[in-house]
């Protein structure tokens, strides 16, 4: 029933932006936290970012001052805006749903950045 699906990945070359988008279906957006996270081959998942339904924010440090967590609940909708992206970043790229914990995951959208 609940539904998450990734979009906006690509190949971006280094010092380059992407934009990913998770929409969400099939529960109340607005009342649950929105995570990111990824993972390389042969690699853990890792956490990138995260922000609760009131809006605070959490981000890793390999990415702090250059990843951007949004969410837009009109339109049930969260948002990874990456700038200036290094090669480091070349993984996929899951969302993820909850509130104690994440509870539901999306697909995943690769994201591949070339020097």
């Amino acid at each position: 029933q609940v539904q998450l699906v990734e979009s906006g990945g690509g190949l971006v070359q280094a010092g380059g932006s992407l934009r990913l988008s998770c929409a969400v279906s099939g529960r109340a957006f607005s009342r649950y936290a929105m995570g990111w996270f990824r993972q390389a081959p042969g690699k853990e998942r890792d956490f990138v970012a995260a922000i609760s339904r009131g809006g605070s924010t959490d981000y890793a440090d390999s990415v702090k001052g250059r990843f951007t967590i949004s969410r837009d609940n009109a339109k049930n909708t969260v948002y990874l805006q990456m700038n200036s992206l290094k090669p480091e970043d070349t993984a996929v790229y899951y969302c993820a749903l909850g509130n104690t914990q994440y509870d539901y995951w999306g697909q995943g959208t690769q994201v591949t950045v070339s020097s």
